[in-house]
């Protein structure tokens, strides 16, 4: 009678850490992004922010749709794969309005110019959808010529969390370039971290697709990269060249 009223009570106990798990899975990686972005749109300065960040997620995420198609994972990770969509349109539309509102240079840049100086640099964040939806529509063309080939999907998804692991460089090249992480919320990237590694502990204990396992693993190496070159750039801060002009023009990634 005991072990009876037991399993009473850690049945329901399970499902509810099961669904506390997936909630996590699906809303988790959005809340890393929100001190950057109140941070952007307090200062009005999005200079500390690689957009690059967005273009990997948004790559990484809509392939990983893709690959759902062809080989069907658990469904809090392609949820959360709509909620980041989602979420880095927000990035770049604020991101957009607050250089351009700061920009000196009034020339207009669209996606349609083609012009590969100015990729990732467009005056609109229409431009920027215009590109998603450009890369979707030939993604998918061709995942829907190939969709029965099982290498192409295992390739496909492998692409999918290689670029996501990919996620923390446009920073850590960022900073490097800068010498600086003035302007990158390290809030962010604590919860990049955190959450990776969650994410990384998630993949390992659902027995998801080995790609996603390994690509976890190598994102949380370059999240404490990033934690590293804070570290070492708050503690030995690059001195200003004397005659330096315009030292906040600097672009970010």
């Amino acid at each position: 009678m005991e072990a009876e009223g037991l399993g009473w009570l850690l049945v329901p106990l399970h499902q509810l850490v099961s669904w506390g798990a997936a909630g996590a899975m699906v809303f988790g990686g959005v809340v890393p992004y929100i001190p950057q972005y109140r941070d952007i749109r307090r200062t009005q300065n999005a200079e500390g922010f690689s957009t690059y960040v967005c273009l990997v997620l948004l790559v990484a995420n809509i392939l990983r749709i893709l690959f759902w198609f062809g080989r069907r994972f658990e469904s809090p990770l392609l949820w959360q794969s709509v909620v980041m969509i989602l979420t880095m349109l927000l990035m770049l539309k604020l991101c957009t309005e607050v250089r351009v509102a700061n920009e000196l240079n009034l020339k207009r840049r669209v996606f349609s110019d083609f012009d590969p100086h100015h990729f990732w640099h467009w005056s609109s964040f229409a431009d920027y959808v215009q590109c998603v939806l450009a890369f979707t529509g030939v993604a998918g063309y061709i995942t829907y010529l190939s969709i029965d080939s099982a290498l192409f999907v295992e390739t496909l998804g492998f692409l999918a969390v290689l670029t996501e692991a990919m996620l923390g460089v446009p920073q850590l090249y960022r900073n490097h370039r800068h010498q600086s992480t003035e302007g990158m919320s390290i809030k962010m990237v604590f919860m990049w971290t955190s959450g990776d590694t969650f994410k990384t502990a998630y993949f390992l204990l659902n027995g998801a697709p080995l790609q996603f396992s390994v690509c976890g693993l190598l994102q949380v190496l370059v999240d404490l990269a990033i934690l590293g070159q804070a570290y070492v750039f708050t503690r030995h801060p690059l001195k200003p060249a004397p005659h330096a002009a315009h030292p906040t023009s600097a672009k970010a990634l």
